[in-house]
């Protein structure tokens, strides 16, 4: 069985860019998800000053997403760097058809995205801020 390759639209990489470039100074969250009948995806939710449990309130709980996130890291020297991550949501109780669509499109969207940082969630209560400011320690 192939895997298919969502498609990934202008208005998903003008979105992409235009976060990537913001000059914010909080956390903020571009959500991506895969349109199951045009096999595309598409921009889901786009969260400005929102915390980490906040963003995970606002994820649905059985159904796969893409989080593109920019967050605020306070060093112990004073600096303050705002780290972007792509981060791979998939419940494990999300429908089979879903799981293997958001998995056949996650390496184009990372590409896409031009992240270095990318983490998988399998469980929404692991995307906590301690869990993600150890994975950007490393």
């Amino acid at each position: 069985m192939s895997v298919k390759v969502c498609d990934i639209g202008d208005d998903v990489r003008d979105a992409l860019k235009k976060f990537r470039f913001r000059k914010n100074e909080t956390n903020a969250a571009l959500i991506l998800k895969v349109d199951r009948e045009k096999q595309r995806i598409c921009v889901d939710e786009l969260l400005e000053d929102v915390s980490v449990d906040e963003l995970r309130e606002n994820l649905p709980g059985h159904q796969p997403r893409f989080v593109v996130y920019s967050y605020r890291m306070e060093h112990g020297d004073g600096r303050v760097s705002f780290p972007m991550c792509f981060i791979y949501i998939t419940p494990r109780d999300s429908q089979m058809e879903l799981q293997i669509m958001y998995a056949g499109t996650k390496l184009a969207l990372q590409k896409e995205a031009d992240l270095t940082r990318v983490y998988e969630v399998r469980e929404l209560e692991e995307l906590t801020e301690e869990w993600l400011q150890e994975k950007l320690k490393k």
